[in-house]
């Protein structure tokens, strides 16, 4: 055999291996796109005497008026961040939606828009879901930095539970679903 040849055929089989390397990695796990990281669905529940404040969150909402987390002390309360450019905000956003109309009395859910350039891409997807909670517009990732390691800024979406003394309570990365944002509301408002 020529060398030629081997080169040839090394060359298909390394092709083959980063083939296959790609396609194993296909929805196993975080993509990446434009910078930000498709969570894996991920939930940590923090145990109660390892809870860590959650950060005071301020702005304005797409509706224009003022927000200010520190006026909800004493309540669960559920920040999902999201963007109407994702993709995955999109499949969950009916999830959200029911829960938090099931947990009206136990939570209150408080979206964090994130990167979308001109609020009207926004309020386009609030309504095209009839999201009935308040959403923060936060272009710039600037409420959404405040959480530091409780929450990575590239995982879009995310959810977060604030137990009713202000702390994290539990964390999904990635999309959730209305069976566990229900759950996971109904615990942590019991004090679990």
């Amino acid at each position: 055999m020529s060398a030629a040849t081997v080169g040839r055929r090394r060359g298909a089989r390394a092709a083959s291996v980063v083939a296959l390397a790609l396609l194993a990695g296909c929805g196993a796990g975080p993509t990446a796109s434009g910078g930000f990281v498709g969570g894996d669905g991920s939930l940590t529940i923090v145990p109660v005497e390892q809870r860590q404040p959650a950060p005071q969150i301020t702005g304005e909402l797409l509706d224009g008026t003022a927000f200010d987390s520190a006026e909800l002390a004493g309540t669960v309360i559920v920040y999902n961040v999201w963007g109407s450019w994702c993709n995955p905000c999109r499949k969950e956003a009916p999830a959200l939606v029911g829960a938090a109309e099931a947990t009206a009395g136990e939570a209150v859910f408080v979206g964090l828009n994130t990167r979308d350039p001109d609020p009207a891409q926004a309020e386009a997807f609030v309504r095209a879901f009839d999201v009935p909670y308040v959403n923060v517009y936060d272009p710039d990732g600037r409420e959404l930095l405040k959480f530091g390691s409780q929450l990575p800024a590239s995982a879009i979406p995310s959810t977060l539970v604030v137990d009713a003394e202000g702390r994290v309570a539990a964390r999904v990365l990635g999309e959730t679903t209305q069976s566990t944002l229900t759950g996971l509301v109904g615990d942590v408002a019991a004090g679990r």
